[in-house]
């Protein structure tokens, strides 16, 4: 029978040490200071019931913009999906130690309406029995994967930071995601990937991650571990022991990696190591199988060979280990609902995020502790790490995010511009015929831009073909958009074909071009016109392999308008090419040929 000690004083629970303090600045914490804060997070654990233990260990969805009053259908949602009605009720019900946002379950319309529902679930969580402030999180990764948009600042994803090349871009570039972040409430985020994408076909990193190469990726990780944490929020280096080379996306299925133990540790490792060597304050796990580490065949997220043998033994780690989400098939196929959060728990996880039915993966863990399966000192085990990084975020001192703050930080001029700027830097031109590049509304007024109009990754950017027409037309050009979509129609090219006469020029957003897609055909029939072709890829860099007769061909690396518009910067020759491919470029039809090696990127006479 599990009793619950008297409620620690107000000043037990939100005293923290100088050295944590310090810490939450420096990022570094020191080992004596460590055992002292330690010791106060200890009585906090002792003082929790065996309920509010199990809560700790979970970050969960929520739906709703508010944490007291949400819209009709999002409580209906909840009701739904997790039994309660309300952020407020389900911190109130599961005491649960960790929240995570999503555009689409309505938590990020605006910052102002983001930090109110920051605050409205700490209130709710400084109100239980024993007050322990939530750990609220994101997706933000910033290029093709981004929850927070407009008016907050957008920013080149990581290929495209790869493509830059720029460790101090990419530190700036976290650093103010992390300010704008912590502005509205959210303190811990699910980023920098630090994938190292070595399989073109991989479906599911791809531009999310820096690049091929383990060293380049590792420097550029380090360089955004400490951008996000310089602003107070926890980095998450993702997914352990490395989501690379896989042809299959764990969201949907369980993929295996074949890399031997040696292939791991020189192409996987380094960028975990690094971000290790950096101080990162969180990592998290993949749903992928890896038999050269664990011959069981259990994915990551479930193995405590990869997850403590490896991660904590091997490589030193003792942070906070989160799962990736526990609703993707990846890490449902082989166990139940009920087994897979007392599995990763056995094998060395602390945070488990988003299961897909709470109260299953809550009374599993409760359950699992009272028929002794988990001791209790287990769960205290990974509640002190997670309660160490509360401390060193400084949320135990102060959990609530001001408007005041959010007025001050959010979307500033100087983010913008910085932004601008280091967009610029990663746009890569791969072919340039005869010089044809930049255009000039001297010589090629008239533009048509056609091709892909993929959804907004924040919901609030784009169309791609409107943001490129718009971009070219304040430079002087006169653009016209004709949006012909990632499988382009038999009547929508020709519709293309049609509007390109006449034009001087015609510009075409691709979007990872496949060897049956119909994007070919549409280039090819608009080459055909005679009209100079211009192509832009818009996610991967691979197009440019399975397209022919453009004129020229630029690599973007994301739709999100802070990229489209430095492409069109580079495209009018307001600014120079300056992007190197952080991945190399296969022939199509023959892969052990490469087109374009790493490294390489066209750049404009002088």
């Amino acid at each position: 029978m599990h009793h619950r000690a008297p409620a620690p004083s107000r000043r037990t629970l939100l005293t923290v040490t100088a050295a944590a303090a310090a810490a939450a600045v420096t990022g570094v914490t020191a080992p004596v200071a460590h055992a002292n804060d330690d010791r106060r997070l200890q009585r906090i654990i002792d003082r929790m019931s065996l309920e509010e233990k199990v809560g700790q260990l979970f970050v969960m969805r929520v739906y709703g913009h508010s944490a007291t009053a949400p819209d009709q259908a999002d409580i209906d949602a909840n009701l739904a999906e997790i039994g309660v009605r309300t952020a407020a009720e389900l911190v109130e019900r599961y005491h649960v130690g960790g929240v995570i946002y999503f555009s689409w379950a309505h938590n990020t319309r605006d910052p102002q309406q983001i930090a109110a529902l920051s605050n409205g679930i700490q209130r709710a969580a400084l109100a239980q029995p024993t007050p322990v402030p939530v750990l609220i999180s994101t997706d933000q990764e910033h290029g093709i994967v981004c929850r927070v948009g407009k008016p907050a600042t957008l920013l080149p994803g990581a290929m495209a930071l790869g493509a830059g090349g720029s460790h101090a871009d990419a530190r700036k570039a976290a650093q103010i995601a992390g300010e704008e972040l912590a502005a509205v409430g959210i303190r811990q985020n699910y980023a920098p990937v630090a994938d190292v994408n070595v399989n073109p076909a991989n479906p599911v990193i791809g531009v999310r991650s820096f690049g091929s190469d383990p060293q380049a990726v590792a420097g550029l990780v380090a360089a955004q571990v400490k951008g996000y944490q310089r602003a107070g929020v926890a980095a998450t280096s993702k997914h352990f022991p490395g989501h690379g080379d896989t042809a299959v996306d764990s969201h949907y299925g369980l993929p295996t990696i074949t890399h031997t133990r040696e292939q791991w540790a020189e192409l996987d490792a380094p960028p975990f190591r690094s971000a290790i060597a950096a101080g990162i304050d969180s990592i998290m796990t993949a749903h992928i199988v890896v038999p050269a580490l664990d011959p069981s065949e259990d994915p990551a997220t479930l193995s405590r060979p990869i997850l403590t043998g490896i991660l904590r033994e091997q490589l030193g780690y003792d942070g906070v280990v989160v799962t990736d989400s526990l609703g993707m098939e990846g890490v449902r196929t082989k166990y139940g609902d009920e087994r897979v959060p007392v599995l990763a728990l056995k094998a060395g996880v602390d945070q488990l995020l988003n299961p897909p039915r709470l109260d299953v993966a809550w009374n599993a863990v409760l359950k699992a502790v009272k028929d002794g399966e988990l001791t209790e000192a287990r769960l205290d085990e990974s509640i002190l790490r997670i309660l160490r990084l509360k401390a060193k975020l400084g949320l135990f001192r102060q959990a609530y995010a001001t408007r005041a703050g959010v007025d001050r930080v959010i979307g500033t001029d100087a983010h913008l511009a910085h932004a601008d700027r280091i967009a610029e830097a990663t746009t890569t031109l791969l072919l340039n015929e005869d010089g044809f590049l930049p255009l000039s509304p001297a010589s090629h007024r008239s533009v048509l831009v056609v091709g892909a109009d993929p959804a907004s990754p924040s919901g609030t950017t784009g169309p791609p073909t409107t943001t490129l027409a718009t971009a070219l037309t304040e430079l002087g050009f006169t653009a016209t958009a004709v949006s012909t979509g990632i499988t382009p129609t038999a009547a929508k090219i020709e519709e293309a074909v049609a509007a390109a006469a006449g034009k001087d020029v015609v510009l075409v957003g691709t979007y990872n071009v496949s060897a049956t897609s119909p994007q070919r055909t549409l280039v090819a029939r608009l080459v055909a016109t005679g009209v100079p072709v211009v192509t832009i890829a818009i996610r991967n860099p691979y197009d440019v392999a399975r397209l022919g007769g453009q004129r020229a061909a630029l690599a973007a690396y994301s739709w999100t308008d802070v990229e489209l518009r430095a492409a069109v910067r580079v495209l009018a020759g307001r600014a120079r090419p300056r992007g190197r491919l952080p991945v190399p470029v296969q022939n199509a039809d023959d892969p052990t040929k490469v087109l374009y090696p790493v490294g390489y990127g066209l750049s404009y006479a002088r």
